[in-house]
């Protein structure tokens, strides 16, 4: 009776000491959130904030092709597809990390045939067995396994929605500078035709003794300059080409997008709250669940400085015949609990708890640098795009005004009452004039799609299971 009374006191002691885990339990990093963002206080958006989509974040251009490249993204993407792989590792570890807190079940059955004994007879001998272990999680050491292994899927899948997002990001900014690309092309195109009928004219002039050569050369030089703006404009519109083709996972040579017909929509952009930045950026959710998987791996290198507890269960037959192998006589058992304890280990047990702080240290910090960087990013777009909204206001202005000044020095210049020096001027003025309004607008597309990644597009952070 008292062999029976001990172990049943050993297993009331380890289910009251499995309700217990070493480690601090996880609280969430505070940090100092604005109430409202800087450059926001200063603009603010005439569109109420339920217009801008939460899903589908692109679609706010109302470009139906951007929607179709978007889709073809979403599903051939080799980044996502990377990405969706290494979730479904992390989820596969916290199955295994769930799995050590069962017990494990195991059957054996072979012959043997050899001597026990010097001096014995060879003989046989068939063995049928069952066993079970199962390791109690007195510290909660594997409790906190599977709490690291779920902060590590959590942040897996964050992680896939950051690289979506950013993806998303990139394809729709490189579409939006295509379309100004070409739009701009078309205004080359023009300038050139425009620069040949120019040069037709002053060589016609030079021809009737009216102008010099060097006005000649000028105006061809003023021509060739439009066709190697032309070139370059040409090879930017490959280059960003190419680089939706490798985003859709297909080859530059198999992929071609047309020339859009009018000029992509500019939305104004909503900043909402910065507390709801927190909430909507997947960076700052996986750096977040880095920290509570660090928090958790303390309580692991906490719970090694003490001693394992494993209840072991046994039982089959074992016989020298065959015919009456799985009979009463032959049956055998056994059970029994195991205790074990490293007592030396040269302070290999110290040094892991000590990297264990150090890198939720190291992740603490790495949550607040990303928030950090996730404010300075809102507020860095928010200013452009209210500077740029301004400066291509001005710059609109500047480019009427250059055309008229365009106009009247070719009228005055086919008069014959200013030299040609006033026309070039004219024109270098309107096509400067152009190409900055182009870059504005370039860059004001950008920045359209950069506020919204920096808001965290329309991704939402997932309810963890309790």
């Amino acid at each position: 009776m008292k062999p029976m009374k001990t172990q049943s006191l050993t297993l009331a002691c380890a289910f009251l000491l499995a309700g217990c885990a070493l480690g601090p339990d996880y609280a969430k990093p505070k940090l100092d959130v604005p109430a409202a963002y800087k450059e926001d206080g200063r603009w603010k958006s005439a569109q109420p904030q339920d217009a801008v989509p939460r899903g589908d974040w692109w679609r706010i251009y109302q470009d139906p092709r951007l929607d179709q490249l978007m889709d073809t993204l979403n599903r051939q993407s080799p980044g996502i597809a990377q990405a969706e792989a290494q979730y479904r590792q992390a989820q596969a570890l916290l199955k295994q990390a769930e799995a050590g807190l069962f017990p494990s079940l195991g059957l054996s059955a072979g012959q043997s045939r050899g001597v026990s004994s010097p001096g014995q007879a060879t003989s046989t001998s068939y063995n049928l067995s069952a066993n079970a272990s199962w390791e109690l999680d007195l510290w909660g050491g594997l409790r906190r396994s599977v709490e690291a292994g779920s902060a590590k899927a959590q942040a897996s899948a964050a992680q896939l929605a950051a690289i979506r997002l950013s993806a998303q990001a990139q394809l729709a900014t490189a579409y939006l500078q295509i379309s100004v690309a070409d739009l701009q092309l078309r205004q080359l195109q023009a300038n050139e035709q425009a620069l040949a009928e120019t040069l037709k004219l002053t060589r016609n002039q030079y021809q009737a003794g009216i102008v010099s050569d060097a006005n000649v050369a000028q105006a061809e030089s003023q021509w060739q300059s439009a066709q190697a703006q032309r070139a370059d404009k040409q090879l930017t519109r490959a280059q960003l080409e190419h680089a939706i083709a490798a985003a859709l996972g297909q080859t530059p040579a198999s992929f071609s997008l047309p020339a859009p017909g009018a000029e992509p929509r500019l939305p104004s952009i909503p900043a909402g709250l910065p507390s709801q930045l927190l909430e909507r950026r997947p960076d700052i959710a996986a750096a977040e669940r880095a920290v509570a998987q660090a928090n958790a791996e303390i309580g692991v290198a906490q719970a090694a400085f003490f001693p394992t507890l494993t209840l072991s269960a046994s039982g089959g037959y074992r016989g020298a015949s065959f015919a009456d192998w799985v009979s009463l006589p032959n049956r055998v058992w056994s059970l029994g609990p195991a205790l074990a304890l490293s007592l030396f280990d040269a302070g290999l047990r110290s040094a892991q708890k000590e990297q264990a702080v150090a890198a939720y240290d190291a992740s603490v910090a790495g949550y607040r640098l990303t928030v950090l960087s996730a404010f300075q990013s809102v507020e860095d777009n928010l200013a452009a795009q209210r500077l740029l909204g301004e400066e291509a206001a001005s710059q609109q202005a500047a480019l009427d005004a250059a055309r008229r000044a365009e106009t009247i020095a070719l009228n005055q210049y086919r008069a014959g009452t200013v030299s040609y020096l006033n026309v070039l001027s004219a024109q270098s003025g309107r096509i400067n004039a152009e190409s900055t309004l182009w870059n504005v607008k370039n860059r004001q597309y950008a920045g359209s799609v950069a506020l919204i990644a920096a808001l965290g597009g329309g991704w939402q952070v997932p309810t963890p299971a309790p």
